[in-house]
């Protein structure tokens, strides 16, 4: 038991910028998280990060996200890390959540504190003199994010808002009560396209974990949705980086550093039709990649998967089915609620008010519509470019 003395002290703030240092993090990370840690932070793990590391930060010479993880260790353990990077846009340094971009949240990892504001104020002050950020720019803070309150108080702008569906599992005792707040035309309509489906070929139910098999149906998930963008002309330079299939697929396979995350699919006549990649974390289970075969298309097999998937995260005896942002039509008819999901910036010198303003705050939404605006014809034969 520490003595009032040692009690009283301030936590002591450190500042991780190698990987030889945030491996070292491991054993106290994991126990933080246990004890601290949040459903909704199910992407701030050391695991899930662990991973990340292996893909997105760059080689020797490269460039590429640089560490800049705040630590405080207090009472001899630690009690909280912020996991941030810092990145080039040109001329200038931003600062941002590590986990870009597959992680679909992010936060500040933290016990609760008494003294928890000024121990974000001094993280925040050691962090950004330390790294000299011209911005930073906190992507997908969600409204009860642990560092929310923080952001607000110390005016950080808000330069995007969207929502993340979600279904309250908790509220019902079972899947079959739970479902019948669907209408009874839509469940017959589901039923109708099952049957029909199975004539083509029987129907099962696959659900991985780990392995070979777990990696090489990442990989087919990949392979469907990167032919549906192709067909409907749509741009995603982060769904077709590869680093992007790779980090699932090690996370799926689990060789190490298992990171909650699994792929379930919807099998016909032995033929993967329908997949989902998905992350699991103290009673959450998030849906972050789903893809499809367009020749099973008329048949609604996303539909068809997201009820099979819906059905076993309720059987688990799991809490929440979060359908991840952005809050899309097809997800908000399954929803009971949104949580809204904010990227927030601070400009911190005279560049980067101008890059806050000017980028992130009109230049960025505008290339989006622009894109959305181009013939189809042309937005294929681009994401084909880009895919290359």
């Amino acid at each position: 038991v520490p003595s009032p003395a040692t009690a009283a002290e301030p936590p002591a703030l450190g500042l991780v910028r190698t990987r030889a240092g945030f491996d070292a993090l491991e054993a106290d990370w994991n126990a933080l998280f246990d004890r601290a840690g949040r459903d909704t932070q199910l992407f701030q793990t050391f695991n899930w990060l662990w991973h990340w590391a292996n893909h997105f930060l760059p080689a020797p010479g490269e460039r590429g996200p640089e560490l800049a993880i705040v630590t405080a260790h207090a009472e001899g353990r630690l009690v909280m890390v912020w996991p941030l990077v810092v990145e080039r846009a040109g001329p200038l340094k931003v600062l941002g959540g590590m986990g870009e971009p597959v992680s679909q949240y992010g936060d500040v990892l933290m016990e609760e504190r008494p003294d928890a504001p000024a121990l974000l104020r001094a993280a925040w002050d050691v962090v950004t003199a330390e790294t000299g950020a011209d911005v930073v720019h906190l992507r997908r803070v969600r409204a009860d994010a642990v560092v929310a309150p923080f952001l607000a108080e110390i005016g950080a702008v808000p330069t995007m808002e969207l929502a993340a569906p979600f279904l309250d599992l908790a509220s019902a005792p079972s899947f079959a009560v739970y479902e019948t707040r669907y209408s009874a035309s839509a469940r017959k309509k589901r039923n109708r396209r099952r049957r029909k489906l199975a004539e083509h070929g029987a129907l099962s139910h696959v659900w991985l974990t780990e392995g070979a098999d777990a990696e090489a149906l990442v990989a087919e998930t990949f392979r469907l949705k990167r032919q549906w963008m192709q067909a409907r002309g749509l741009v995603s330079p982060t769904l077709i980086d590869p680093r992007m299939a790779a980090f699932f697929a090690d996370a799926a396979r689990a060789a190490s550093h298992p990171a909650g995350c699994h792929v379930t699919g919807l099998v016909c006549g032995g033929r993967p039709i329908a997949l989902e990649i998905g992350v699991r974390c103290k009673g959450r289970s998030a849906t972050h990649v789903i893809a499809y075969d367009l020749d099973f298309e008329k048949w609604s097999v996303g539909a068809l998967l997201m009820e099979d998937s819906i059905r076993r995260t309720a059987d688990d005896g799991l809490a929440v089915f979060d359908l991840l942002a952005p809050g899309d039509a097809y997800k908000l008819e399954w929803a009971d609620g949104t949580v809204a999901v904010r990227d927030w910036t601070v400009a911190r010198s005279l560049p980067g008010r101008v890059y806050s303003a000017v980028y992130l705050g009109h230049v960025r939404a505008a290339v989006k519509r622009g894109l959305d605006a181009l013939p189809i014809g042309i937005r294929r034969s681009l994401v084909g470019a880009l895919s290359r």
